[in-house]
């Protein structure tokens, strides 16, 4: 027995150490495929695919499988996709801008994948901040890292054919809308009852940021 617990912490580690890998391998060869201009029209049809893969990591260190998860998932999901509905279709919350085809196949206009990215976003940005004993400090914590990697990633948004602005501006409103669209599941978040704690979680959310960051660099004129 007293050699049970440090081999299944060993293979626990191992599995981990693997799995970092394969994140830093899959962002990798994105990065390098969309900043080469003879691949990137390839590397922008795997966008969902990368992102399912994401959801798929995610998914395997998640350890709070209970009832109020699929909630707060479905919760998620739906909140997300609700509000770049409204966003597409009125101009109100985020300002006017239409969806291109990268992030693949749409219901009512919008991509169905922006409800996983949602998802996604709030329970990386949740999960850095679950220590924060606060309900309402640690919304807002998640809430305006979410707002920031939304300032990084929108120029690549625009150049890699996820979205697209009228009169190919930004409005500062996107940023507020972000913010409380994202205050309001990360709050669902924090109110559901399953256990937040994930080891993968840190790193995905640094290797996203990273991956944008970067592209910055390689993918805008």
């Amino acid at each position: 027995m007293h050699k049970v617990v440090p081999e299944r912490a060993k293979g626990n580690s191992l599995k981990l150490t693997l799995a970092k890998i394969f994140i830093v391998l899959i962002y990798g060869v994105g990065l390098i495929g969309l900043s080469i201009p003879s691949f990137k029209e390839t590397f922008l049809l795997l966008t969902p695919a990368q992102l399912l893969v994401t959801l798929f990591l995610i998914l395997s260190y998640h350890r709070g499988w209970n009832d109020a998860f699929p909630i707060f998932a479905a919760s998620a999901f739906w909140i997300g996709f609700g509000a770049e509905l409204i966003g597409i279709h009125t101009g109100y919350l985020f300002g006017d801008y239409v969806y291109g085809p990268t992030l693949g196949p749409q219901l009512w206009e919008v991509p169905i994948i922006i409800g996983v990215n949602w998802f996604i976003l709030v329970y990386l940005t949740g999960a850095v901040f679950q220590k924060v004993p606060n309900d309402y400090y640690a919304a807002f914590l998640g809430s305006l890292a979410m707002t920031a990697i939304d300032y990084i990633l929108e120029p690549v948004a625009v150049a890699l054919d996820f979205w697209y602005w009228k009169w190919d501006v930004i409005p500062p409103g996107n940023y507020l809308g972000w913010f409380l669209v994202a205050y309001l599941i990360h709050f669902i978040y924090r109110k559901a009852n399953f256990e937040k704690e994930n080891r993968l979680a840190l790193f995905l959310l640094v290797s996203m940021i990273l991956f944008f960051t970067i592209l910055n660099f390689t993918v805008l004129d």
